[in-house]
C-alpha cells in the first residue's frame, strides 16, 4: 500500500475520523433535520387534512343553504297560496253578501210598494165612497143616512173585481 501513496496509519486516521464525524454528524445534524423534516411533513400532512374537511364542510354548508333556499322558497308559494285563497274566499263573500244586501232592499222595496199600493188604493176607496156618497145624495135629492150609505159602498166595493184588494 505503500507504493499506492497510501499510509495505513493514516487512513485507519482518515476511516475513524470520518465513523467519528459521521457520528456526531448523525447525531448532531440529522436527526434534528429528520425530525425538522418529518415535523414539516405532518404539518403539510395536516393541513391538507385540514383543506379537506373544510372543503367538505362548504359542500355541507352549500347544501344545507340550498335546501333552506328551497324551503323558503316553497314557504313563500305556500304564502302567496294562502293568500290568493284568502283573497278569493274574501272575494266571494263579499259577492255574496253584496247579493244578499240587494235581494234584502229588493224585498223591502217591494213590502214599502206594496203597503203604498194598499195606502192609495185605500185612499181611493175614502175618495170613491165620498164622491160615491155626494152623487147619491144629488140624485135622490135628500141625504142618507152616512152609516147606511157607508155599508152600501162597501158591499159594492168588495163585489167589484177591480177595485178589490190585491
Amino acid at each position: 500500500m505503500g507504493e499506492l501513496g497510501i499510509n495505513l496509519a493514516t487512513l485507519v486516521a482518515q476511516i475513524v475520523n470520518f465513523t467519528i464525524l459521521f457520528g456526531l454528524l448523525y447525531l448532531v445534524a440529522y436527526k434534528p433535520i429528520m425530525r425538522i423534516l418529518d415535523e414539516r411533513s405532518r404539518k403539510i400532512k395536516e393541513s391538507m387534512e385540514q383543506t379537506e374537511y373544510i372543503k367538505e364542510q362548504a359542500v355541507r354548508a352549500e347544501e344545507e343553504v340550498k335546501q333552506q333556499l328551497d324551503a323558503a322558497r316553497g314557504e313563500g308559494q305556500e304564502v302567496i297560496a294562502r293568500a290568493v285563497r284568502t283573497g278569493e274566499e274574501l272575494k266571494q263573500k263579499t259577492r255574496q253578501e253584496a247579493k244578499q244586501e240587494g235581494e234584502s232592499l229588493i224585498a223591502k222595496a217591494r213590502i214599502e210598494i206594496q203597503r203604498e199600493r194598499d195606502e192609495a188604493i185605500d185612499e181611493l176607496r175614502k175618495e170613491f165612497a165620498d164622491l160615491a156618497i155626494l152623487a147619491a145624495g144629488k140624485v135622490i135629492d135628500r141625504s142618507l143616512d152616512e152609516k147606511t150609505h157607508r155599508q152600501l159602498i162597501d158591499k159594492v166595493l168588495k163585489e167589484s173585481p177591480t177595485l178589490k184588494k190585491g
